[in-house]
């Protein structure tokens, strides 16, 4: 005998069924729901690694990877790197964009994300005997306040931000590069700017002078050492090309802003 609860789910499926064969066919779609598991791996093999320095990563956005595929952020490189730097070499050890090549130096290529101020703790918790960021090739920043995290926590750690001869720093990344305790740069360092745009496309000259928004990079620029004139200027300078386009600075444009050794 068919228990009533039996009966009941059965009318409910048979109507279902007769629903859909009724249904336009373009209305009759299957949704698939896709389970991605991310982690994050150093691909550290030497013997100075410790195994509790690996983070997990599964709580970054993965959108943040996705963008940084295909990006667009109006600051390409003007050359190509030189053959020196058309790798970053051996490493001891990779976090997301760091490359640790001695006891003393990183190497830095690719975007900041929302991931990269963690997995720059975590390279410093493993080599805390870290003293300069030579910065390869570095488009910009996927997130704007992750880049200002991050750069903070540079000048916290006392690292000299280098840009070595056939470097390239563009878009936030030049924010990032302003960070260091000490600046260098080779004399054909390249330096992109542009604007910043927000989530809406609206950029910087699209906001009044007076709004709060620009308050934060002038203040940040004000921090890492410029005067209100000079943070000011180089603001008004960024910000005079548009974000999808980039002007490029020389190793002098940026000494006119800010002390380099």
């Amino acid at each position: 005998m068919v228990s009533p609860a039996a009966l009941v789910r059965t009318l409910i499926i048979a109507a279902f069924v007769a629903l859909l064969a009724f249904a336009p066919a373009s209305a009759q779609q299957v949704v698939v729901t896709t389970t991605v598991t991310w982690t994050y791996d150093t691909g550290d093999d030497s013997a100075d690694a410790d195994d509790g320095d690996v983070i997990d990563e599964s709580a970054a956005l993965l959108a943040d990877e996705g963008l940084a595929e295909d990006a667009d952020l109006g600051a390409t490189r003007r050359y190509a790197p030189s053959a020196t730097l058309a790798t970053l070499g051996q490493a001891k050890a990779r976090f997301g964009p760091f490359a640790v090549v001695d006891g003393t130096t990183v190497r830095m290529a690719g975007d900041v994300t929302s991931a990269t101020p963690r997995q720059f703790a975590a390279m410093l918790a493993a080599f805390p005997g870290l003293k300069r960021l030579e910065m390869i090739d570095c488009p910009g920043s996927l997130d704007e306040e992750a880049n200002l995290i991050l750069a903070r926590a540079v000048r916290r750690a006392g690292l000299e931000t280098i840009v070595p001869s056939g470097g390239s720093v563009r878009s936030g990344a030049v924010e990032l590069w302003l960070a260091g305790a000490v600046r260098r740069a080779a004399p054909d360092a390249e330096f992109g700017v542009h604007s910043w745009a927000d989530e809406t496309g609206r950029e910087a000259n699209d906001y009044p002078a007076d709004d709060p928004v620009h308050a934060e990079y002038l203040g940040y620029y004000r921090e890492m050492g410029m005067d209100d004139a000079k943070a000011r200027a180089f603001y008004a300078l960024t910000n005079a090309t548009p974000f999808d386009n980039v002007r490029y600075l020389t190793r002098a444009d940026m000494a006119r802003f800010v002390t380099l050794n």
